[in-house]
């Protein structure tokens, strides 16, 4: 069988296999859809960060609430044996607030060259040590490790699965930087 049957002999098993599973309830992979990548921006960090310190950016939406109220433009008006003359008029009016602002938090990160498998190796043991990830020991910096990561350093303030450096040096992973006069 050469190489240009078999392809068409793929897609067609694709075009009878795939609608079965989609009827099965299984979720059919979309290429593009799905958990975002994450992003660690190092090309514009926060004003007077320290040179070649490497950063990361977590922000939260605003939530925005529709408040919806009735306002009295014309009490009701009543005659004194409690018969409605004329029944009060009422504007409806519907607004938007914010509830809780946007958010923007920068944070100091491993940079990229720091992120080695080895590192990412140590960086799952001592996840899987703290009851935090379960998933196989790959040193690649996967979707179950970012959920693990995100584990860790949400008690700690920063609900994130991008690697703080604050979190790696907590893990023991990354060098505690120590000035002068403080050994």
């Amino acid at each position: 069988m050469n190489r240009r049957s078999r392809s068409a002999r793929a897609g067609a098993v694709a075009l009878v296999v795939l609608p079965l599973l989609a009827g099965c309830g299984m979720p059919l992979p979309v290429p593009g859809v799905g958990e975002p990548e994450i992003i660690q921006i190092r090309s514009a960090p926060p004003p007077g960060s320290p040179p070649g310190a490497c950063w990361g950016r977590e922000a939260t939406p605003a939530v925005i609430e529709t408040v919806t109220e009735q306002i009295l433009l014309q009490p009701a008006q009543v005659r004194s044996d409690g018969t409605v003359e004329m029944p009060a008029v009422y504007k409806t009016e519907t607004r938007q607030s914010i509830v809780k602002e946007r958010r923007e938090l920068w944070f100091r990160t491993p940079c990229q060259h720091e992120l080695t498998p080895d590192l990412v190796a140590s960086l799952q043991r001592a996840l899987a040590a703290r009851g935090l990830y379960g998933g196989q020991i790959n040193g690649m910096m996967d979707r179950p490790t970012r959920h693990a990561v995100r584990g860790y350093q949400a008690p700690l303030g920063l609900d994130s699965g991008i690697l703080s450096l604050a979190a790696a040096r907590k893990l023991g992973l990354a060098v505690v930087d120590v000035k002068p006069g403080d050994a």
